[in-house]
């Protein structure tokens, strides 16, 4: 494989990687309410299902999502129903006021084991979300059958250049994200403004329940 093929391959992967979608709304959603952590862990989650999807690309279990019309519409739904899911809970929190917490304040503290559970909880949550959204996303699919015939050459080395090309696309989402992370990081401050928050999660559900409806047109 030589560099041509593989900047051909970077050029594309970039255009997929900082074009809107839910991955960058999801750590929009992500960091301003639950910390610069739990965005990492969102990132964490989008690496692993790239690691999935290039591997059955890879492996050609892929190819029969893409030709079995049945198969294809079933993980199209899934995914629509997932993205659906996570707008409707948003825009249902959007009109849910927290209330205080009635503890005193020497009992919160942030080493106790209830904080320290409930930030191992956090975190899991965000990586699932983050890997859901891309595991039960065929564009992904289509994205890996489309681009690796076209910069993986042919030859017993076609596994070991596919994987590069999965890190390639990986790495390349770890960078771009995780400036969004950074960027988002700086509203920590406004997010504890409820009416933010309401506004932040009601716009991020409404969103998110477009792209639903939109990969339910999605034609293969």
């Amino acid at each position: 494989m030589e560099w041509v093929q593989v900047l051909g391959f970077a050029f594309v992967a970039l255009l997929l990687v900082v074009s809107p979608g839910p991955n960058g709304l999801l750590i929009a959603k992500t960091v301003p309410l639950r910390g610069k952590e739990a965005g990492f862990a969102n990132i964490a989650g989008f690496m692993a299902a790239f690691a999935v999807h290039g591997s059955l690309s890879i492996l050609g279990i892929s190819v029969i999502l893409m030709q079995s019309a049945d198969a294809f519409f079933v993980v199209k739904m899934l995914g629509a129903l997932y993205l659906g899911w996570i707008g409707i809970k948003a825009v249902i929190s959007a009109w849910q006021t927290p209330e205080p917490s009635s503890e005193p304040v020497g009992a919160q503290s942030d080493t106790s084991l209830a904080a320290i559970r409930t930030s191992k909880k956090m975190l899991t949550k965000s990586f699932v979300e983050g890997f859901l959204t891309n595991a039960l996303n065929p564009k992904v699919s289509m994205f890996y059958l489309a681009a690796f015939p076209q910069f993986i050459p042919l030859g017993e080395s076609a596994v070991f250049y596919g994987a590069a090309l999965v890190l390639l696309h990986s790495v390349m989402n770890f960078l771009w994200f995780s400036g969004m992370v950074l960027l988002f990081s700086r509203l920590a401050h406004a997010s504890k403004n409820r009416s933010f928050q309401r506004w932040l999660k009601g716009t991020t559900g409404i969103v998110f329940i477009g792209f639903g409806a939109k990969l339910i047109a999605l034609e293969k």
